[in-house]
């Protein structure tokens, strides 16, 4: 329902928000669950309270007007004040947040995130939970455009001056060859690279980590998928750098295959849990606290168990 004039709501000034960084109002609805029709209504309900045009919904994607430009920068200081009020309610409390937006790496999405989720939402009865997962750049971009509230991420640079960051894990990357290969360097010596791709930050990382050390191993596959990059070794089809978590997701073709330290210089990544700085209070460090536990149970113990190489270098942080 359009608002009536000279009233400005949060819900409104959300709607608009949500639709200048999405660059549509189909977007905006689905990152905030409303419907196209809903987020149209509250921008015009806000325009017709301020009693100027802020956007162009007509364009693809949406255009802001002037009025719009500068009005979307009091918008973002008007949800992040919300967010800290919500969360200075809230206090040490956790049981009165309502609403819950996390972004998890696709690592975590078949064990750790529903432990977790199920942990909390224990403990949030009435908490609305909202769950994204993805690669950590995309994700980390929508923290930075107020989309999610927490994100874990692996690390991908420095971190921007805006988020607060609570390291969780380290975690050394790993060869995979296919079973009856004693050695990565073995399995390099015969058989071609099955690179992860260099259209995500892994593997740009692991591209540029080869060529920080002159090497340039040949490879005929480039591939975004754990699942698929492990098939292909356990078929004998080659060799692959990845995590020992990226191992471990593939667990059906782990009788297949097998793990060995980087047959060159180590190379490790880090795994942390990201807030926007400050508006969330301690809530990020808290919920650090209980992911370490789940992480040392379910990926630390299992992995350094069958892998016992890596003790020490797969660690909580």
């Amino acid at each position: 329902m359009v608002q009536s004039a000279g009233r400005v709501t949060l819900w409104g000034v959300e709607a608009f928000a949500a639709t200048a960084d999405e660059g549509a109002v189909s977007a905006a609805a689905k990152r905030l669950g409303a419907s196209p029709s809903a987020i149209s209504q509250q921008i015009a309900g806000l325009e017709t309270a301020l009693g100027v045009q802020l956007m162009d919904r007509t364009t693809r994607p949406v255009t802001l007007t002037p009025a719009g430009k500068i009005f979307l920068r009091r918008a973002r200081k008007i949800l992040t004040e919300a967010q800290l009020a919500k969360a200075e309610l809230a206090g040490n409390d956790l049981s009165a947040l309502t609403d819950f937006r996390l972004g998890v790496i696709e690592d975590f999405d078949a064990d750790v995130t529903p432990r977790l989720l199920a942990q909390m939402a224990g403990d949030l009865q009435t908490c609305q939970f909202l769950l994204e997962t993805g690669a950590s750049h995309r994700l980390i971009d929508q923290l930075d455009a107020r989309a999610l509230d927490v994100v874990v991420t692996a690390d991908t640079a420095t971190p921007p001056s805006w988020m607060e960051v609570h390291p969780l894990l380290e975690e050394p990357f790993i060869a995979a060859t296919p079973d009856g290969f004693d050695s990565a360097e073995a399995a390099m010596a015969e058989l071609p690279l099955i690179q992860y791709s260099a259209r995500h930050v892994m593997g740009r990382q692991i591209l540029a980590h080869l060529e920080r050390h002159n090497l340039a191993p040949p490879h005929r596959f480039e591939l975004d998928s754990y699942h698929a990059i492990l098939a292909m070794v356990a078929a004998g089809l080659g060799w692959a750098i990845l995590t020992p978590l990226g191992y471990l997701r593939a667990h059906r073709f782990r009788g297949a295959t097998r793990a060995h330290p980087l047959p060159f210089a180590p190379l490790s990544r880090q795994i942390s849990l990201n807030a926007r700085q400050g508006v969330l209070g301690e809530m990020p460090a808290q919920m650090a606290g209980r992911l370490r536990p789940i992480l040392d149970e379910m990926i630390v113990a299992p992995a350094t168990h069958d892998m016992p190489w890596l003790k020490g270098r797969l660690k909580l942080l």
